[in-house]
């Protein structure tokens, strides 16, 4: 699929595809951190173990990566925003089943229909974030990670506000919010990006896949603590319900502030010093969850992992869109960004795999050793860094 060649939208339609996308990203956050907040109340409810948790959580990452496959097919035919909508349809009946499910096998099946919608939503809209970045000539896709975190900070926000309220009626009017972007000014179809690699086109996936294991290492991070930093305060700390979302909120507001500043710090320091820095301050924070002795503490601690680690997906897209396009003119470069980037999405889930299976595995006793494998595990971003150790791309008009 190529980019039709049509006139160049006006700067306010412009602007509003790009506050669309936008808000795309954020009821992605809002929806799947309204979801991981409530999980403590869904063990309880259902009578689950955190090894069934784990077997859950591993049947949406697969059902996740499917649903990012499927995305790719369908925008070849319907066009991305087609496809994002449909996600969004998917994502909220998957909602509302998890929410008003009467026994456990429509829980799971709603979790099932909820996975295989997050995955096509997260393809569908990165399609749209690449296509409407082209239009603008410059890096803005860190802003639209910081979009999905402001969503799940409202997320956060309301499931404090509502602990008391029942799941069918905390979830239900966030699935309507979800329906109501299916009339959001999304780019067309002609304006999608190709999602496929041009004949003879020759992509450095060496250094690709290095910049894919960086994003591994954050998404493992960041599942782990979105998916069971309430179930840590609960099961470690025995915190009263409406303490629990208290471990996703700071670590939110924390990544959004460091996404805000991060513009400025890579500009300062250099992506590689501050993704060096920040994995050993990762490792610091997640120590402290480790061995807390207290929620307070615990909560302190995912508040700094987040301020650490938030920079490392937006940097690797940026930083794969790099490495992608160059020394290629303009219509080359486009081709081979869009097609890499359309791809790289899927180490969202090999990390998300790490982060909320792998943890609840080794944590199926206690959840101290579970956050044990990502303070490890993040480490490896030291030798991964030196990938980011790239040239900034030639603006395109």
């Amino acid at each position: 699929m190529r980019i039709a060649t049509t006139a160049a939208p006006t700067a306010a339609g412009l602007a509003r595809h790009r506050a669309a996308v936008a808000a795309a990203f954020a009821v992605q956050g809002l929806l799947f951190i309204s979801l991981t907040t409530r999980l403590p109340r869904f063990q309880d409810r259902w009578d689950l173990s955190e090894l069934f948790v784990s077997g859950l959580l591993l049947m949406v990452v697969l059902l996740a990566g499917a649903g990012s496959a499927l995305a790719e097919l369908a925008a070849t035919r319907r066009g991305s925003a087609t496809t994002l909508r449909v996600g969004f349809v998917l994502q909220a009946l998957g909602l509302a089943a998890v929410a008003g499910a009467p026994q456990r096998g429509v829980f799971v099946g709603g979790l099932a229909l909820y996975g295989l919608g997050l995955g096509v939503v997260d393809a569908a809209s990165n399609m749209q974030a690449v296509a409407v970045e082209h239009r603008y000539g410059r890096t803005i896709l860190p802003s639209f990670h910081g979009a999905w975190t402001a969503g799940g900070i409202v997320a956060t926000v309301v499931t404090i506000a509502v602990t008391q309220v029942g799941l069918l009626a905390g979830l239900l009017p966030l699935c309507a919010v979800a329906l109501i972007l299916l009339a959001a000014p999304l780019l067309p179809a002609s304006a999608d990006p190709p999602v496929t690699t041009a004949p003879g086109l020759d992509v450095p996936w060496r250094k690709i896949l290095l910049l894919g294991a960086a994003m591994v290492l954050f998404y493992m991070v960041d599942t782990a603590a979105t998916t069971w930093g309430p179930v840590f305060l609960k099961s470690v700390h025995d915190a009263p319900d409406w303490l629990l979302p208290l471990a996703t909120l700071p670590y939110l507001v924390a990544s959004l502030a460091t996404r805000l500043a991060g513009d400025a710090a890579v500009a300062r320091v250099g992506a590689v010093s501050l993704l060096r820095g920040g994995a050993v301050v990762a490792c610091g924070a997640l120590a402290v969850i480790v061995f807390s002795p207290s929620w307070w503490v615990a909560v302190l601690g995912f508040t700094i992992l987040g301020g650490s680690v938030a920079v490392i997906a937006p940097l690797s897209f940026s930083a794969a869109a790099v490495v992608a396009g160059g020394g290629l003119d303009p219509e080359a470069r486009r081709a081979r960004v869009d097609a890499v980037i359309a791809r790289f999405n899927q180490f969202n889930y090999v990390g998300g795999l790490l982060g909320a299976v792998l943890t609840g595995v080794v944590g199926s006793q206690s959840l101290r050793p579970g956050f044990a494998v990502p303070m490890v595990l993040i480490l490896a971003i030291l030798p991964l860094a030196g990938a980011f150790r790239t040239e900034p791309a030639t603006r395109q008009t």
